[in-house]
C-alpha cells in the first residue's frame, strides 16, 4: 500500500530524524543522493549532458544543488539558476561550484533551458501555496516548451502538497523524486497530472501507521476479495439486490447487473421495469416485479442507475436494514435526512457533477479540490463516499485516511461505465466487505478491467464488465 502523509506530519518526522543524525546536513545528503541517481538514470549518459537547476530559497533548492554537484562530478555540465541568490542554500551552492558547476542569472535562463537535456525543479518546497510567482512561472513555461526532461524535487513547484489543488501556474514534470513518503498532492488530481512518474526515495523517516491518503496495490486488494469456501452456497456468498433502470433507461439495469454478477456475490436479484431486458441478457438473475420489500432475501442493495424519477423505490431501499449503494438518479432522489439517519452502511458513488449538486457548488470547485469535496460529502451525509474520476477517492463515513485509486484509464469516461462499477461494488457489499473496502476494491478492479478492455482504443461499458474476471484473476495471481 502506498501511504501519503501531510506536510505537518512529514516535517515532524524530519525534525525527529535530524535530531538523531550527526550535524552537517546528513538528511539533505540522503535526499540529494537519491535525486542524483534518479536524474542519472533518466539521462542515461551523464557525461557531457547539460543540466539546468532551477533553485529557490528552501531545502528543495539545496537538494537540487547537492544533486547537481554529484552530476557535475560525473561530467555533466551543470548550471544553477538562482531565483533568490541572496537566500540560496550556501552549502549546496558551494558544493556545486567545487564540483565544477556554474551559476547563471535568471535573465539567461531561457536560453540555457532551451539547450538543456535535463531541468531540475527545486523552486518551491512542500509548503508552497497558491501557484508560482511570475519569475518562476516564466521558467516553468520555458521548461515545458523545451525538449529537456523535467525532474521535480519532492513535488512539482506550484502544486499544493496536502490537497492536490493547483491554484495557479505550476511546473509540469516528467519525473518527481519525492523523499521519505508520498504527499497527497502526488496522488490526487489535478496535481497528479503535473507530477509525471513518481519515484520514492527512502531517507529513513519514521511515520505513523495511518496517513492522510492510502493507495491500494494488488496485494491489498487481493486480501479484500471474497473467496468461496467448500461449504459456501449462493446465500452464504451474499445476494445483492439491484433496483435500477426505467422504461427510458433499461440499459442501466442491464449494466448494473452485469457488474454485480462478476463481483463475488452468490446471486443477483433485480427489481424494476427492465426485467425483460435483464433476463434476456443474464438468465441467471432472479427477477422480481413486486418492489424491494417483497423481492426476497438480499444482503445489500444498489439503487439509482437509470431510475429516472422513481422516488418511491429509492426511499424504500433506504429503509432496508442492509448496506445500500446510492448512484446516479438515486443520489438526486434520496432525502439527505434519510441517508443520514440510516444505521446500516451507505456507499454513495457520485461523479464530480453529482457531487457538486449535492454540495451546492460548481462542478469546477469539486474538480479543483477533490479531497476536500469527498471528505465534506462523507461528513454531511454520514456515509462512505466514492468520488469517481481519473483518481477515484473513497472517504469513510467515520473519517480516517482517504483511499485513492488510479488504476483506470480515460477510456472509462463512457456511458454506462458507472453503472457497471455500482453493480460490482454492491456485490462486494453483499459479500460482507465494509463500505470503504467494497468501494476501494471495486474501483481498483473496475479500473483494471477498463485498461484490459481498452488497450489504447475506445470501449463500451459492456466491454469493461466482461473484463472484470480478468482483473480479478490478475489481482489474485500474486
Amino acid at each position: 500500500m502506498r501511504t501519503a502523509y501531510s506536510v505537518e506530519t512529514v516535517r515532524a518526522a524530519e525534525r525527529a530524524l535530524m535530531a538523531r543524525l550527526p550535524e552537517g546536513g546528513a538528511l539533505m545528503q540522503r535526499a540529494a543522493a537519491g535525486l542524483a541517481a534518479a536524474c542519472a538514470e533518466l539521462l542515461g549518459r551523464v557525461y557531457g549532458s547539460r543540466v539546468v537547476l532551477l533553485v529557490g530559497s528552501g531545502d528543495n533548492g539545496g537538494d537540487a544543488l547537492y544533486a547537481g554537484a554529484r552530476l557535475a562530478r560525473r561530467g555533466a555540465g551543470v548550471t544553477a539558476v538562482l531565483l533568490t541568490p541572496e537566500r540560496a542554500h550556501a552549502g549546496g551552492l558551494g558544493a556545486l561550484r567545487r564540483a565544477g558547476g556554474s551559476v547563471a542569472a535568471s535573465e539567461a535562463a531561457g536560453e540555457l533551458i532551451g539547450r538543456a537535456d535535463l531541468v531540475v525543479d527545486g523552486i518551491v518546497g512542500i509548503g508552497g501555496k497558491g501557484g508560482l510567482r511570475p519569475e518562476a512561472e516564466a521558467l516553468a513555461d520555458a521548461a515545458r516548451r523545451s525538449r529537456a526532461a523535467v525532474v521535480a524535487v519532492d513535488l512539482p513547484s506550484g502544486i499544493e502538497a496536502d490537497t492536490g489543488e493547483v491554484r495557479g501556474a505550476a511546473v509540469r514534470a516528467d519525473l518527481t523524486v519525492t523523499f521519505g513518503t508520498y504527499k497527497p498532492g502526488l496522488l490526487i488530481d489535478p496535481a497528479r497530472e503535473y507530477a509525471g512518474v513518481v519515484r520514492l526515495v527512502d531517507i529513513g523517516l519514521e511515520l505513523p501507521a495511518e496517513g492522510e491518503l492510502q493507495a491500494l496495490q494488488h496485494a491489498d486488494v487481493a486480501r479484500l476479495l471474497p473467496m468461496p469456501a467448500g461449504e459456501s452456497d449462493k446465500y452464504r456468498r451474499g445476494v445483492v439486490g439491484i433496483a435500477a433502470g426505467s422504461a427510458r433507461y433499461p440499459g442501466a439495469a442491464v449494466l448494473a447487473v452485469s457488474g454485480a454478477l462478476r463481483g463475488g456475490a452468490g446471486a443477483v436479484r433485480y427489481v424494476g421495469p427492465a426485467g425483460e431486458a435483464v433476463i434476456a441478457r443474464f438468465p441467471e438473475t432472479l427477477v422480481s416485479d413486486r418492489g424491494p420489500r417483497k423481492a426476497g432475501r438480499v444482503q445489500a442493495w444498489v439503487v439509482g442507475p437509470g431510475a429516472g424519477d422513481d422516488v418511491a423505490t429509492v426511499a424504500e431501499v433506504l429503509e432496508a436494514d442492509v448496506p445500500v449503494l446510492l448512484d446516479a438518479d438515486g443520489l438526486r432522489l434520496a432525502e439527505r435526512d434519510a441517508v443520514r439517519g440510516r444505521t446500516a452502511p451507505t456507499l454513495m458513488t457520485p461523479h464530480a457533477g453529482e457531487a457538486a449538486a449535492l454540495l451546492g457548488v460548481r462542478r469546477e470547485e469539486v474538480e479543483g479540490a477533490r479531497l476536500a469535496a469527498v471528505r465534506e460529502l462523507a461528513a454531511v451525509y454520514r456515509a462512505t463516499v466514492l468520488l469517481k474520476g481519473s483518481t477515484t477517492l473513497v472517504a469513510d463515513a467515520g473519517g480516517g485516511a482517504v483511499r485513492v485509486n488510479a488504476t483506470g484509464t480515460s477510456w472509462l469516461a463512457t456511458a454506462g461505465s458507472g453503472d457497471v462499477l455500482s453493480g460490482l461494488a454492491g456485490s462486494l457489499l453483499a459479500s460482507g466487505l465494509p463500505a470503504v473496502d467494497a468501494g476501494s476494491a471495486a474501483a481498483y478492479l473496475h479500473g483494471l478491467a477498463g485498461r484490459f478492455a481498452a488497450e489504447g482504443a475506445p470501449v463500451g461499458a459492456h466491454d469493461v464488465a466482461a473484463r472484470i474476471p480478468q482483473a480479478w484473476r490478475d489481482v489474485r495471481a500474486l
